[in-house]
């Protein structure tokens, strides 16, 4: 059967869905994207920090962190929190996350995040040469910085990263003071990213990619998926609030919220999700040229079209938890902590990036159907890895050959 004739239902319309559909639709499928939001409100893919980051494939499952975590949650500063009520349910993810911060799994990881990562650029320029992104994306690279506590994590990330030839220049601190010469010298070395880029606003680029979906025959439904189950000849069947549909095949790529769904197809698949937040600083967008990340305090500030974008701190809480604003001070203190001179902050923004606890996406077919795939747990990356998880799922449907490995993507490493 030729791929023009088949359909495909995609739930989710963040930068995972738009990009799946576009990649399909250039190779003929008939495509319909159904989300419960317009795409680009309020979701993660509106929030998010805004780095095409190729070079990021160490993982947060390292056998260091583990020695860090309780003082990460002790401080006040620190990057990492816990919604208590939430610990209960998320036991059984810790446990598997633990298992995993071993140097021989964390490598692994890196393997495979860096496989896509080096791919995740090119396979955006596919996209983008059929839209307008003029003013939207900057090729600025990234820097990160740090001061002289915690030193052997910043070892181990860069060791990591130049075994798997990603590119990266180490700072002295004169060179950052060069390179972004108003954030306060409060740091003691850094590292710079120079083949990073980042959007200036990300939902103006995920806006542009859905106006082409529909401009190439794509069909959009502003619908809630309730339920999936599977018709006689084992074609997915998606109900939602106000309809049914049945396709010839199915993609789960509604993030953090795709685990609602892989349960009801008796897949139980570890995803959890790591709660996110940002604020913007209007009018001081020209204190920064290019994303610097904080490494001891886990947060990051990106110049955008809003202002300064200051983004972060992983929170552990689920999807029903209310915002901490405890998150929101934290966060605006960081970054006023780098530059005084900022004034109030506006905006407050709470998004979900869902994690696996290896730190590897689930790409792939489902374990029981053979129509029903899946894209979600790009926990950080889901931004960068948009348009080449787009291309590999695409492939994967037309059983491309690919000189890729993708086992180590598919749900069957939960079985």
């Amino acid at each position: 059967m030729e791929s023009k004739s088949f359909s495909v239902g995609i739930i989710g319309a963040g930068i995972q869905g738009v990009c799946i559909s576009l990649f399909l639709i250039k190779k003929g499928f008939r495509v319909t994207l159904i989300d419960r939001e317009e795409p680009g409100k309020n979701s993660a893919s509106y929030g998010n920090a805004g780095h095409f980051s190729p070079y990021a494939s160490v993982p947060m499952n390292r056998p260091d962190i583990l020695i860090d975590v309780p003082a990460m949650l002790l401080s006040t500063t620190g990057p990492l929190a816990l919604k208590w009520n939430y610990v209960p349910k998320m036991i059984p993810w810790f446990l598997k996350f633990i298992k995993n911060c071993t140097k021989k799994n964390m490598k692994h990881t890196a393997k495979y995040m860096h496989q896509i990562l080096d791919l995740a650029l090119p396979a955006y320029d596919e996209l983008f040469q059929d839209i307008d992104i003029s003013g939207l994306v900057e090729s600025k690279g990234i820097i990160y910085f740090w001061t002289d506590k915690d030193l052997k994590s910043r070892e181990l990330e860069i060791n990591i990263r130049k075994e798997l030839g990603a590119e990266q220049q180490l700072l002295k601190t004169h060179e950052i003071h060069d390179l972004e010469p108003h954030i306060r010298k409060i740091y003691h070395g850094g590292v710079y990213y120079p083949s990073a880029k980042h959007a200036r606003n990300p939902r103006k680029i995920l806006l542009k990619l859905f106006d082409l979906f529909l401009k190439r025959g794509g069909h959009f439904e502003k619908q809630n998926v309730e339920t999936i189950h599977f018709s006689s000849d084992n074609n997915p069947v998606i109900k939602t609030n106000l309809n049914s549909y049945t396709f010839d095949k199915t993609v789960i790529a509604c993030g953090a919220f795709s685990k609602k769904l892989t349960d009801q197809v008796n897949e139980k698949i570890p995803l959890d999700t790591e709660r996110g937040y940002h604020v913007h600083f209007k009018g001081h967008d020209h204190l920064l040229s290019r994303p610097v990340i904080f490494l001891n305090r886990g947060f990051g500030i990106t110049p955008m079209e809003q202002g300064l974008r200051v983004v972060g701190t992983v929170e552990f809480g689920g999807l029903d938890n209310p915002p901490n604003k405890k998150r929101i001070i934290n966060l605006v203190n960081n970054a006023k902590y780098l530059f005084p001179e900022l004034s109030e902050h506006y905006d407050e923004w709470l998004g979900f990036r869902p994690t696996l606890p290896d730190y590897l996406p689930v790409m792939g077919p489902s374990k029981n159907h053979k129509n029903l795939f899946y894209s979600f747990g790009h926990h950080h990356l889901g931004w960068t890895l948009g348009a080449i998880s787009g291309k590999i799922i695409s492939g994967m449907m037309t059983g491309d050959n690919t000189n890729l490995n993708l086992e180590p993507y598919s749900s069957l490493r939960f079985s």
